[in-house]
């Protein structure tokens, strides 16, 4: 049996999560490329904006599948979000710390120059 183009293969799975999404029907959003819808958006500070929506296709891979492949970015993800938390949990732990070592340094030096 004859292999399928990758090229043709790619368009095709696009294709149909476009036609999931229906993104076509929804107003406003248009055909950009074959890879790519795009609309013109107003932003919070009332900008108009240009965003797009885009179907990346991963290339197929001998040494795991298309779940595995999925899993592990989701993983990737989840660790890098955890990660982000935790220096942000770290970051807000010693702003308190050192904004109770400058309330503590001010106070006495107030108590210093009061005596």
């Amino acid at each position: 049996m004859a292999q399928v183009s990758k090229a043709l293969v790619d368009s095709n799975i696009r294709t149909s999560i476009f036609k999931a999404l229906n993104i076509a029907n929804i107003e406003g959003f248009h055909k950009i490329n074959d890879r790519q819808y795009g609309c013109i958006i107003e932003d919070v500070n009332g900008n108009r904006r240009y965003a797009r929506v885009g179907v990346i296709v991963a290339e197929e891979r001998e040494d795991c599948t298309a779940d595995d492949l999925m899993a592990s970015e989701i993983a990737d993800y989840e660790a890098k979000q955890a990660k982000k938390a935790e220096k942000k949990k770290a970051a807000a732990e010693k702003a308190a710390k050192d904004k109770a070592r400058r309330e503590a340094e001010k106070a006495k030096k107030e108590s210093e120059e009061k005596a």
